[in-house]
């Protein structure tokens, strides 16, 4: 099944998302290339919020975003209303990311994650749902 993604990163980021735009391709994705473009110095926030904007706007179903700790990256997606960023530095925090907060952007840590676990987080983060009942109810109180 292909999914439609926007993709960002600071400088510090670059090169894992070059990885990983190739990653997602291979398997059949569409990528939507929202910057930065090379490895030359960029501010996070330019990425941030062009990916946290093409999601709101329904051009794309779901973000993937990095930055050094994915810190920086994943406050500025988050000051968007309707936007859930989820900071994930492991598999099971991606799919915990989907099933209990109904996250549409996946965070990474560029400087602290292998491209073996990024595949991983990315592979469950595509693939897990939205569990809803109690968490539907929690996920609501999000937005004010």
């Amino acid at each position: 099944m292909s999914i439609k993604i926007a993709i960002g990163s600071d400088h510090a980021g670059f090169e894992l998302k070059e990885q990983l735009i190739a990653y997602l391709k291979v398997k059949n994705n569409t990528v939507i290339d929202k910057g930065c473009y090379s490895a030359e110095r960029a501010d996070y926030p330019d990425y941030g919020h062009a990916v946290a904007t093409a999601v709101l706007n329904k051009e794309v179903e779901f973000g993937i975003l990095m930055c050094g700790s994915g810190n920086g990256i994943n406050i500025t997606a988050n000051k968007h209303k309707g936007i859930r960023a989820a900071l994930c530095w492991n598999h099971e925090i991606a799919a915990l990311a989907r099933q209990h907060n109904d996250a549409n952007i996946l965070v990474l840590p560029a400087r602290y994650m292998s491209v073996e676990e990024a595949h991983k987080c990315i592979d469950v983060f595509l693939t897990e749902k939205f569990e809803g009942g109690r968490h539907q109810e929690r996920v609501a109180k999000i937005d004010i």
